[in-house]
């Protein structure tokens, strides 16, 4: 069984969030069950040169962008294993970072066509293309108006994977005809319509003969007005090829162990003191384990719950902890939070960049991980922060809500704290319980800690139900 993963970002070469992780992590766990995985990116400017210069060029072709056709390069490494194909197109990719720009609608439309044009020169014949977020959504629609007649193309199968319904790549109608090369039928039947615009991500869920999301709580939510993005209602009349996967994290990769960003190695409770207090002295925080610290490593955006912070952030300090920020995002968020550090030196670090070694070291010093999402498909984050005994605060949706189990103190059960309603004071209440509980109750949380470095949030499980999807798909191809 040949897969091959379309997306836009592939940890270590390209990544922005947890969609880089993902590409990074699940073919490794695919290739470990019997499922042969290779990944096809865009070749960003951005690529490290160390990668640059182990890449082989495979072919060289012409690829339609409406009445144009484009130069594209197909080169190859391997990494770990992975077969990892690079588009190369300097017009349209060499710059730096790799979504924003003005003509994001053209390039993604060369790319989901490129694709399929680069389909014979590949090493494998593919099986299936596993297309992941708007960036690939095309490529369903494409194969199937371009390529359903060519005898090379027509046992493939795709599959479309959803990992954040807010995001939607949706462009002027004129990139129907002008990039992609489709008649108005495609427009019209419910396709790619999306308030008089066309929807890159829909064009992946009305096409793909099968669509995935990244949690199971996530796949119910966006099938109802207040997740779905307005497309709610087409996501139910999908229904049936629609299932939530939970995503995983490389514990290879995160592994207080054997982590080369941490200060101290560390598998028990008192390695992550050791850590906390070097983590204060790094950030210039008065050392004291005794102070619960409470970290936020996100994209500074709305989604992401920032406003309930801010609306009790005096609350919070009140409680005598520290608060340490990691990330980057809108202008109004970072400034607030540069401006809590001027007004409490001594209990906020904001630290506005993305680093990701100190990322490491603050979920390793780190006690409480505070993620209280308006929205959130699965959330990396949360399972990082177990991964190295910091508890996690959530709010319940989506696949925090899968993953966070809150604490009972009388069964003396779960592995996290969370609340319901998207409600400052709901999380304000439960951030006062979490603290009570590492205060008063010392064994208890050095319990729980260790009980959280030991969960299993690796890509084991989930890949053996990407693989059974697939299988379910292996009959239509036999039938056709």
């Amino acid at each position: 069984m040949n897969v091959l993963f379309a997306a836009s970002e592939c940890a270590p070469f390209i990544k922005t969030g947890g969609l880089g992780d993902v590409i990074g992590a699940l073919p490794k766990a695919l290739q470990k069950i019997g499922v042969n995985v290779s990944v096809i990116l865009p070749k960003y400017g951005d690529l490290d040169s160390k990668f640059k210069n182990e890449l082989e060029l495979k072919a060289v072709i012409e690829v339609p962008v409406g009445w144009r056709k484009q130069y594209c390069g197909i080169e190859m490494l391997i990494y770990q294993g992975i077969s990892v194909y690079f588009l190369d197109n300097e017009y349209y990719f060499k710059r730096h970072g790799s979504y924003g720009f003005y003509d994001d609608g053209e390039r993604f439309a060369f790319f989901s066509r490129a694709v399929l044009e680069a389909l014979p020169h590949l090493e494998l014949e593919f099986d299936f293309i596993h297309c992941h977020d708007w960036q690939a959504g095309p490529i369903p629609v494409l194969l199937k108006a371009h390529f359903k007649y060519h005898p090379f193309y027509q046992k493939i199968k795709t599959i479309f994977t959803i990992h954040n319904l807010h995001y939607q790549g949706v462009f002027p109608k004129s990139v129907l005809s002008e990039l992609l090369d489709l008649s108005e039928l495609y427009f019209q039947m419910d396709g790619l319509e999306y308030h008089g615009n066309v929807s890159y991500l829909k064009a992946g869920l009305a096409f793909a003969d099968a669509i995935t999301t990244v949690s199971p709580t996530y796949a119910n939510e966006i099938q109802n007005p207040y997740y779905g993005e307005h497309l709610e209602g087409f996501l139910r009349k999908r229904s049936d090829r629609l299932i939530g996967i939970i995503n995983g994290i490389d514990q290879e990769a995160y592994n207080p162990l054997t982590d080369p960003f941490l200060f101290s190695p560390f598998s028990h409770f008192e390695g992550k003191l050791v850590n906390k207090k070097s983590l204060q002295e790094e950030l210039h925080l008065p050392i004291n384990a005794e102070i619960p610290i409470i970290s936020i490593v996100t994209r500074l955006v709305e989604q992401k719950g920032i406003d309930l912070i801010l609306h009790v952030f005096e609350e919070i300090i009140k409680q005598n902890v520290q608060v340490i920020l990691l990330g980057t995002g809108e202008e109004r968020y970072e400034h607030a939070f540069r401006e809590l550090q001027l007004r409490y030196p001594n209990q906020v670090s904001s630290n506005i960049l993305f680093d990701e070694g100190l990322a490491h070291r603050i979920y390793a010093g780190s006690d409480l991980f505070l993620m209280p999402s308006q929205f959130e498909p699965c959330g990396i984050g949360q399972l990082l922060a177990f991964r190295y005994g910091a508890l996690p605060l959530v709010r319940e949706t989506g696949g925090l809500k899968d993953t966070v189990i809150p604490y009972n103190e009388f069964y003396n059960q779960g592995n996290g704290f969370s609340f319901t309603n998207y409600n400052a004071h709901d999380m304000l209440y439960t951030i006062e319980r979490a603290i009570w509980f590492y205060r008063f109750q010392p064994k208890k949380w050095r319990e729980l800690s260790e009980r959280a470095m030991k969960l299993d949030f690796s890509w084991e499980a989930s890949s053996k139900k990407y693989k059974e999807l697939y299988e379910t798909l292996i009959p239509l191809n036999v039938h056709q």
